[in-house]
């Protein structure tokens, strides 16, 4: 008997990538990708997940998993939040850090949010799940690899290096989306 799929909704190979690893061989179900170009919502963390898996679940009628990072920093009371991917597209990751030049603070906190619908039913608010992982750190100068969204510019707190320069294994033990894919993955052995 084949394993049931759960289908993560990106087209992004590295991201991908980075859940199977962090999930590892014991998560009870074979996760496959799909890409699917769904709208862009504006709000606040949860709803912007919860609406973006209600509308793939809708889509694709199957169990599914959309994931939303943010990259929050403490002295823009959350900004750019959901709404890094656009800061990062026209700013570059050299712009990151510049957006905090007139403020001392340069803690921030990146969150990863996963929500899941079973995509048997209509997938309400009630019937999404959400899986939250929070790491704390502070925005830096660019430094290591650009190959992955922000990771040069956070260093998490406690070490000396960017999420970029970090290991994969290393980084993957300690980041917002390793902590809300462990949540995941508890859910998930738990229910089977």
């Amino acid at each position: 008997m084949s394993a049931r799929k759960l289908t993560f909704v990106t087209g992004n190979a590295k991201k991908l990538e980075e859940v199977r690893a962090i999930l590892g061989n014991s998560f009870p179900l074979e996760v496959i990708s799909h890409k699917l170009d769904l709208p862009e919502l504006q709000g606040e963390i949860n709803e912007v997940s919860i609406r973006k898996c209600q509308e793939a679940a809708r889509r694709l009628k199957s169990p599914v998993l959309v994931e939303d990072t943010c990259l929050c920093f403490n002295a823009l009371k959350g900004l750019p939040g959901p709404y890094i991917k656009w800061f990062l597209e026209k700013l570059e990751p050299e712009g990151l850090p510049r957006l905090l030049a007139g403020w001392e603070d340069k803690s921030a906190e990146a969150v990863c949010t996963f929500a899941y619908c079973d995509g048997e039913s209509h997938c309400e608010d009630l019937d999404v799940l959400l899986f939250q992982g929070i790491t704390a750190g502070k925005i830096v100068t660019p430094r290591g690899p650009r190959s992955f969204g922000w990771d040069c510019v956070f260093e998490p707190e406690g070490y000396d290096k960017t999420y970029a320069e970090l290991p994969k294994e290393e980084k993957n033990k300690i980041s917002h989306r390793y902590k809300a894919l462990d949540k995941l993955r508890t859910y998930f052995i738990e229910k089977s």
